[in-house]
């Protein structure tokens, strides 16, 4: 594994990363050092899979919500917050490795995932070592506070997770469930992020409230966004083809809105669709979820979270780091990949 591959990753150069560029760098040396171990495969799939790219959404929470608050300036010093976005970086790539495994999934970013690469056993168990190596460091950050978040947090993406697996295949999922697996398997850790980045700071109750509450709309924003793409993304853009979550039988919300807004025959194609799997029904998919303005329905699903996003900054004095949290929740509706 090389040492300047993570910090050259097209994450730590975008212009989102521009007002912790500094900080940046210092996670990306801090990741290199903490994928050191005795074991060469963990090393070889640990770095394989955060090397391959990846918008670092979660460690970038970290930064900004910490230096919005002044943490890091001569008056209020230190660098826990590379540790807890380092760690926090770990626990989301952890979750990958476990997550391609039970979906089975070959792509991801455009590159050959890591169980598809080395098997699903070893990807499991590095999987489990970043996952213990980030807890270990979580030590070291000194906050029993924030090891309460985090430890909570495991247990509740865990528990996403497993709910989403359960409803594979399942027509008769509602928008409430479908929110609640969202809220879990995606929106919990960014919100961890940016709480814990806020309690680093010493926020005041109100604005660790606000940039708990940020993370949280800025998850579902972006998970929203993730599950229109699927249905009118670019597949080069996304580095995975158009119609996966269908090709697994997830019932994710253009789905949904489909069911509740078409006709009879147009929902009971769907749920078809959604209990068998694959593609075979794609392009009547595509039809039906563009003709019953189910993209449009979850894309205005997406702009709301993304609202209530921007309303929580101002908790926050005004700042680059701010700026750059306002221009975050806009990018997270307007990407497309």
């Amino acid at each position: 594994m090389t040492t300047e591959t993570p910090a050259s990753t097209p994450a730590s150069s975008s212009p989102l990363h521009a007002a912790v560029a500094d900080d940046f760098a210092a996670v990306n040396r801090t990741i290199i050092e903490q994928l050191s171990s005795r074991v060469p495969l963990v090393e070889a799939i640990s770095g394989y899979i955060i090397e391959s790219g990846g918008k670092r959404l979660r460690p970038l929470l970290v930064l900004l919500a910490a230096r919005s608050l002044g943490y890091g300036s001569k008056q209020h010093g230190g660098d826990k917050h590379v540790t807890l976005a380092t760690l926090i970086e770990f626990m989301h790539t952890s979750t990958l490795l476990h997550d391609d495994v039970v979906d089975e999934s070959h792509l991801r970013r455009g590159k050959q995932t890591a169980n598809d690469a080395w098997g699903n056993a070893p990807s499991v168990l590095v999987g489990d070592f970043l996952y213990s190596r980030s807890f270990q460091m979580m030590v070291d950050v000194g906050s029993m506070r924030i090891m309460e978040i985090l430890s909570a947090a495991t247990c509740i993406i865990a528990e996403g997770e497993v709910r989403q697996l359960t409803n594979i295949g399942n027509p008769s999922v509602s928008e409430d469930d479908y929110f609640a697996t969202i809220q879990g398997k995606t929106a919990q850790l960014f919100e961890a992020a940016s709480q814990t980045g806020a309690i680093i700071a010493e926020a005041t109750p109100e604005q660790e409230e606000a940039l708990k509450l940020y993370g949280r709309y800025l998850g579902l924003a972006f998970q929203l966004v993730d599950d229109l793409l699927d249905y009118q993304g670019d597949a080069d853009a996304m580095g995975k083809n158009v119609g996966d979550d269908l090709a697994e039988g997830k019932p994710t919300l253009p789905l949904l809105r489909a069911m509740e807004k078409g006709t009879p025959e147009q929902a009971k194609l769907i749920r078809q669709a959604i209990r068998k799997g694959g593609l075979d029904q794609l392009d009547a998919v595509l039809e039906i979820v563009r003709a019953t303005g189910a993209l449009d329905y979850t894309r205005e699903r997406a702009e709301a979270m993304a609202e209530k996003a921007l309303a929580q900054l101002a908790a926050l004095p005004e700042s680059e780091f701010r700026d750059t949290m306002e221009t975050l929740a806009r990018a997270a509706i307007e990407r497309k990949a």
